[in-house]
């Protein structure tokens, strides 16, 4: 195509409100247009990247004999009220009601839309496994949209849900499913980690997370340096540790006036923070109170103190109305005599000569000793990993990156079947819920990830597979040099003709606008055409990527440029 042909609104600079490069990128190349919060249009050269995006990803989710079908955006409540997720979901969920006054949501997901569509159609074991997938528009009503396309309310997403007999059939395609998803990130240019992940809302037993790695995301995910375990820090496990000393101090009680935090504590001691544990509150489900103990530097992991017995869901810090009920005041609980369950955890559970609260206002204890002070306690994993911890596999230790989430992928079993009565007859005759899986990729989110990882200082550099065009032909003076335009316009339709996606900038600016705009798309491959090239028979050839320029023959261009984007 050429340049005064395509709508390309490009900007020298980016939108206050763009934070993140994707976001000042996709603007200022002219990809997105924003509409709303969190409300984006994608423009016709953001359009042709996010084709290309969707290309690849429906390429290979055929490939694995995945089936293309679409789901409608608007569900009635009655399918996510079947699930129970019409209240749990949160207001995320977009409701609204029809002219009937029937109740509706947005889908964020399609969940409960695929297995209705199952329960329908599928009747007998021998027409499992079956995988479905669309690429359709999702929406979720971000409380706080940012980061561009990253976090926006409405957004694409291709979702796939597989359904089996039983559960070797679903371990089988969700095997299939990381390999489909590698596939495609390798194919997209994707520098990524698979790691193992929470399941969240969406629920089920086993889920996996593919993170692009950059400084920008919102997620952090650890990897050991000697193996290849890697997994998102909410779901990393941490180890138990060997168990305290002998007690090498006495335990004494200490005034520490006004001291409310850690961190007032070890500045009035002069102690280090890893010799003090600090007590958190939670509510029990049967109203009573549980104290949650851990290392003075280290953070509580809520999901896994969700798990423990008896610990509210979601997670609640008890009110500090009912802890001074029970007796207590924050910024002085301890562990010893503490009337309420206790649960340590393991990195807290091996100290020895610690300082811990009093449960005496304005007083703390110091060279407590868990053995000798006869504190009852249980202990469990409650803690985010940090840098430099054991990996859980016993080979080597952690280090922590941030990672933008483009995939997931879930055992989801049958949790959304036995809900909705998804049910087949089993080769024994008898009525059984189906086994699902279900598999996503944000692919808006896809393109911002990958702007996030292939960028400098003039713009983006898209990898091949999904730049908007493969070759842009940059004529100097084409408005005035007939012999430049004659030139162009017939390496133009050579490359046309040998199927290269070629844009040409015929507009009438200067080279320097072009130049910019060029790399601020972050085009491939540029080609540059003059007087003086067309005096010495020449192109200037460049890639993004590379600084260098090459001079080539006019004649042997179209070769040139087939070799480099074979």
């Amino acid at each position: 195509m050429k340049t005064t042909e395509l709508l390309i609104p490009t900007l020298k600079e980016a939108p206050n409100d763009a934070v993140v490069i994707s976001h000042q990128l996709m603007v200022r190349a002219g990809l997105i247009s924003k509409l709303a919060s969190g409300l984006y249009s994608y423009l016709p050269m953001g359009f042709r990247v996010l084709h290309k995006i969707e290309n690849i990803i429906r390429e290979e989710m055929n490939r694995s004999g995945a089936q293309e079908l679409l789901m409608p955006v608007a569900q009635p409540a009655e399918l996510w009220q079947e699930s129970g997720r019409w209240t749990e979901y949160g207001p995320e969920l977009l409701r609204f009601r029809d002219r009937h006054d029937r109740d509706f949501c947005l889908g964020p997901t399609h969940e409960e839309v695929i297995t209705n569509i199952a329960s329908q159609h599928l009747r007998s074991y021998k027409q499992l496994p079956m995988n479905f997938y669309q690429i359709q528009t999702k929406f979720r009503d971000e409380i706080r949209p940012r980061f561009g396309v990253m976090r926006s309310r409405e957004f694409i997403m291709k979702d796939a849900y597989s359904f089996h007999i039983n559960q070797d059939s679903l371990e089988q395609t969700y095997k299939l499913m990381h390999q489909t998803y590698c596939n495609i990130f390798d194919r997209i240019g994707l520098d990524y980690r698979s790691v193992l992940a929470d399941s969240g809302a969406i629920g089920g037993e086993g889920s996996q997370e593919f993170h692009v790695l950059a400084d920008s995301g919102e997620d952090a995910i650890c990897f050991s340096d000697k193996s290849d375990y890697a997994a998102n820090v909410e779901r990393a496990e941490t180890l138990p540790q060997k168990k305290p000393k002998s007690p090498e101090q006495d335990l004494q009680i200490v005034d520490t006036p006004g001291c409310k935090t850690i961190s007032d504590v070890t500045n009035l001691l002069d102690i280090d923070v890893k010799r003090t544990i600090k007590t958190l509150v939670v509510d029990s489900e049967d109203g009573g109170l549980i104290a949650l103990v851990l290392r003075g530097d280290h953070e509580l992991n809520e999901i896994k103190a969700e798990k423990i017995d008896n610990v509210v869901r979601p997670l609640s810090m008890a009110s500090e109305e009912s802890i001074n009920s029970a007796g207590y005041s924050i910024g002085s609980i301890g562990v010893k005599d503490l009337s309420m369950p206790i649960f340590v955890d393991y990195a807290a559970a091996c100290l020895n000569d610690f300082v811990c609260g009093a449960n005496q206002e304005g007083k703390h204890l110091t060279g407590v000793n868990w053995l000798r002070d006869t504190i009852d306690i249980n202990t469990a994993d409650l803690r985010n990993i940090v840098d430099g911890d054991p990996s859980p596999d016993g080979k080597g230790k952690l280090a922590i990156k941030r990672g933008i989430e483009v995939g997931h992928i879930f055992q989801l079993g049958t949790k959304y079947s036995k809900a909705m009565n998804a049910n087949v007859i089993a080769e024994n005759g008898k009525s059984v819920a189906m086994s699902m899986g279900c598999y996503g990729i944000g692919v808006t989110r896809v393109l911002a990830a990958s702007i996030e990882q292939n960028f400098d200082d003039r713009g983006i550099i898209f990898p091949e597979s999904i730049a908007p065009f493969k070759v842009v032909i940059i004529p100097i003076n084409y408005n005035k040099s007939t012999r430049v335009k004659d030139l162009s316009d017939k390496l133009y339709k050579e490359l046309l003709e040998a199927d290269i996606e070629v844009l040409l900038d015929n507009r009438k600016e200067r080279a320097g606008i072009m130049f910019a705009d060029s790399e601020l798309l972050g085009i491939p491959h540029r080609l540059v055409i003059s007087d003086t090239h067309a005096d010495n028979g020449n192109i200037e050839y460049k890639a993004r990527n590379n600084d260098k320029k090459i001079e080539i023959g006019f004649s042997q261009a179209v070769e040139y440029i087939k070799n480099k984007v074979s």
